[in-house]
Formats: C-alpha cells, sequence, structure tokens
C-alpha cells in the first residue's frame, strides 16, 4: 500500500535561477544540492512547513529524459505557462501575497474569494502557475 508521495519534479527552465526564486522569493529550504555527473544537478526544495516533502527543480535538457527536440518542444510548453501546475496554501493569503509581490513574484491572479476557498495564481520564473490558497 502506497502511504504518501515524498517527491514531485517541477521542470524549469535553469535551475540557478529556479533555485533564487523558490529560496530567495518563496521562502522555501533547499534539501539536496548535488552533482549527478557531467551538467546534471539533483536540486530539491521544501516548503519550510514540509520538509518531507521534496520539490525536485528539474532542468530541462537533453540526456536521459529528453531528446534534442523534445527538450526544445518541453522548453517552449514551461515558457508559455501550458505545462507546469500546483497548489500551495498559506496561513494568511493577503499577507503572504503583499510579501511575495514585494519579493518580484508575478501574480496572475489577486486574492479572491471563490466558491472552492481563497486564492491567488501566480507564475514561477520558468512559466510555471501556482494557485496559493488560505487554510481554512
Amino acid at each position: 500500500m502506497i502511504t504518501k508521495l515524498n517527491h514531485v519534479s517541477v521542470f524549469v527552465l535553469d535551475q540557478d535561477s529556479a533555485y533564487d526564486f523558490y529560496v530567495n522569493k518563496l521562502g522555501f529550504q533547499v534539501h539536496t544540492d548535488a552533482a549527478m555527473g557531467p551538467g546534471m544537478r539533483w536540486l530539491t526544495v521544501c516548503p519550510p512547513e514540509q520538509p518531507d516533502l521534496e520539490i525536485s527543480l528539474m532542468a530541462i535538457s537533453a540526456g536521459m529524459m529528453f531528446n534534442d527536440e523534445s527538450a526544445a518542444q518541453m522548453r517552449e510548453l514551461v515558457s508559455k505557462g501550458t505545462f507546469g501546475f500546483g497548489v500551495f496554501e498559506c496561513n494568511d493569503l493577503v499577507a503572504t501575497y503583499e510579501e511575495l509581490k514585494a519579493k518580484g513574484v508575478h501574480f496572475k491572479k489577486a486574492p479572491k474569494q471563490e466558491f472552492y476557498g481563497f486564492e491567488a495564481l501566480f507564475v514561477d520564473d520558468s512559466g510555471n502557475w501556482f494557485s496559493l490558497g488560505q487554510k481554512k
């Protein structure tokens, strides 16, 4: 029986830039930052209150997962904001929205009460978009 998910991948255009975004803007903690052979890097971050969930910031490059053509297609999809999606939560959406906005995080939607909850939408530096909701 599966008991939990402990890793998830977010495809990023540049791992150094993603490191800066997720650590310095979102406030995540680096769990692992290790070389994985020539030109490869295993970079994972965690939300501060959820250290057992590692978000792997996966570079899109030709190699194990992609050939040159599929890597180029994937970079295009991610940069257009048509690929990545996730849902994060916080304790105070308005305060978190203002804090992240002041750090340069681009929001596609300001905090708004929806039928399913209170949420805002933002994008990372690669084009992946995320919902940010307030805990009930």
